[in-house]
C-alpha cells in the first residue's frame, strides 16, 4: 500500500479567508486544519478465541468503534502517516 509523500508546499491563499484549527489527536497540539491528515483511530479484536466465542467470521476481525483523528505534521511523519518526498 503506497502512502501519500508529506508535502511541504501548503494550497493556502489569501482567499480563503480565516480556516479553522483542530487539535492533534496524538499529541493535542492545536493546527489549522489544511496542515493536518485525517486518519482513522479504531479498537478491533483479533484473538481467535474471542472471536470463535463471539461468532464472527473473516480475516479483518470485529471493529468495535473508529473515530476520525487529525494528525499534525510532525506526528503525521512520526508515525509513518506520511512520508518526506526524496
Amino acid at each position: 500500500m503506497t502512502r501519500k509523500a508529506y508535502k511541504r508546499g501548503w494550497q493556502h491563499t489569501k482567499t480563503r479567508g480565516r480556516e479553522g484549527t483542530v487539535t492533534c489527536g496524538f499529541c493535542g497540539k492545536r493546527v489549522p486544519k489544511y496542515k493536518t491528515f485525517p486518519t482513522f483511530k479504531g479498537f478491533r479484536i483479533s484473538d481467535p478465541l474471542l472471536k470463535q466465542e463471539l461468532g464472527v467470521r473473516g480475516r479483518g476481525g470485529l471493529s468495535l468503534s473508529t473515530t476520525k483523528v487529525y494528525a499534525c505534521p510532525a506526528c503525521a511523519r512520526h508515525r509513518n502517516i506520511v512520508r518526506k518526498k526524496r
